[in-house]
């Protein structure tokens, strides 16, 4: 691995190993997404207790300023939207020329297997890893599901992972699932935690980041369930507690009361 690549990572993932990314991304597919509409108002906040954010290239420029920016995952796969007949039909939409010019630390490109565009997501990601090797950038691979739900299971995840892996992904983002353990035990690249459809309650967030990191996840990728939340900042120092300072789930919550009571 050269210096490059190597230090494109370091910025992403800490000393101790761990990660806190906060994708802002949904935008891309989903329009102005609740709570979302103004991403530079949603972010603002949030920026001084995550380690980088996953972001287009329309939001980081508009939202987003240069002097105060934390490291960056560009998305550069898009093409298709809810309306749409099928979200899996995704291409590139933004070059490694542009992620350079950008200064990103990884650029981030989902893949659909197991849909009728399996094919076309794998090899635009392992064209992506081409290119991204070429110029020292990580590519961090997401296994997408789109609307099928169902799919959020051991044995599918472990496939997905693995097959990214397998083409040259540095990082795999994937969904905390049942027996999770058995996703990282096959992907020899890192896992970060995706986040998926808000949960009720900010425990279950809690809950499920302290049991993928302790079945092997470096850190998370978690978006609606933290600036979705009525207390965004509570949930993000909450949730970067767990991951940095091993604290438990009790613990985390109780840091997040006290910042929502304005204590912390």
């Amino acid at each position: 691995m050269d210096w490059g690549m190597k230090n494109r990572l370091a910025q992403l993932v800490k000393e101790d190993g761990r990660c806190l990314f906060l994708p802002v991304d949904h935008g891309y597919f989903q329009g102005p997404v609740s709570k979302l509409e103004n991403p530079r108002k949603t972010l603002e906040p949030l920026l001084p207790y995550t380690d980088a954010i996953f972001v287009t290239r329309g939001v980081l420029r508009s939202s987003v300023d240069p002097d105060r920016a934390k490291p960056i995952i560009l998305r550069v796969s898009g093409g298709a939207s809810v309306v749409g007949k099928d979200l899996a039909h995704e291409g590139i939409t933004t070059s490694m020329e542009e992620a350079i010019r950008l200064n990103v630390c990884a650029v981030g490109i989902s893949i659909f297997v197991g849909t009728d565009y399996e094919h076309d997501s794998l090899l635009n990601l392992a064209r992506l890893v081409d290119e991204g090797e070429r110029y020292g950038i990580p590519v961090m691979a997401v296994t997408a599901v789109g609307r099928e739900l169902k799919k959020r299971d051991a044995r599918y995840l472990a496939l997905s992972c693995r097959i990214a892996a397998e083409l040259g992904a540095r990082v795999v983002k994937t969904y905390y699932c049942e027996k999770f353990e058995k996703v990282i035990q096959g992907c020899p690249v890192p896992v970060v935690i995706a986040g998926g459809p808000k949960v009720d309650t900010e425990y279950e967030v809690l809950q499920f980041v302290h049991d993928g990191i302790q079945r092997g996840a470096i850190g998370v990728n978690l978006g609606r369930n933290i600036w979705q939340d009525e207390h965004p900042v509570a949930m993000i120092r909450a949730i970067r507690a767990i991951i940095h300072e091993n604290v438990t789930p009790k613990e985390a919550q109780e840091l997040y009361d006290s910042v929502k009571s304005g204590v912390a």
